[in-house]
């Protein structure tokens, strides 16, 4: 079985586990048949809700005998906030936290993520402080984003 149909399989095997607004990021396995899959919700994702949901698939594949030597592992996590963000949803669940977007020309800018449409976002950016603080929207199209990571300021 291919990365790819084993991937969809899994995929298939999550959807009806998926509760509340939690919501698939990506899934990945490595050679060894270790699972990582990545989930999300708009309200937060709990321990919890993952362990659920680890066990509830694991089993799921356990019974379906997918792996009949029993040589596969589930990881169920959230993205770490080191992972940029990867879906439409998670953009808008980050709205109003610090973003840093790298564009495809590796320009980096930061800013606070105000709004989020289907074409791209807006960050609100400031720069320099002060009498010399100047402060702007700036709108960014999807198809210019390289990558966007959500920042912890302390």
């Amino acid at each position: 079985m291919s990365a790819e149909t084993q991937i969809e399989t899994v995929e298939k095997l999550l959807q009806p586990l998926l509760f509340d607004d939690i919501f698939l990021v990506s899934i990945k396995v490595k050679p060894i048949n270790n699972y990582k899959i990545y989930l999300d919700a708009d309200s937060g994702l709990g321990i919890e809700k993952c362990i659920k949901i680890n066990r509830a698939l694991y089993k799921i594949m356990e019974e379906m005998g997918m792996y009949p030597d029993g040589d596969f592992s589930l990881e169920v996590s959230s993205p770490g906030i080191e992972e940029p963000l990867k879906m439409h949803r998670q953009y808008v669940k980050n709205i109003g936290r610090d973003v840093e977007v790298t564009l495809n020309d590796d320009t980096k800018k930061e800013g606070k993520l105000n709004e989020v449409t289907e074409e791209g976002i807006t960050i609100h950016t400031s720069e320099g402080k002060g009498k010399k603080l100047v402060e702007a929207d700036e709108t960014f199209a999807f198809t210019d984003i390289k990558q966007t990571k959500v920042q912890i300021k302390f």
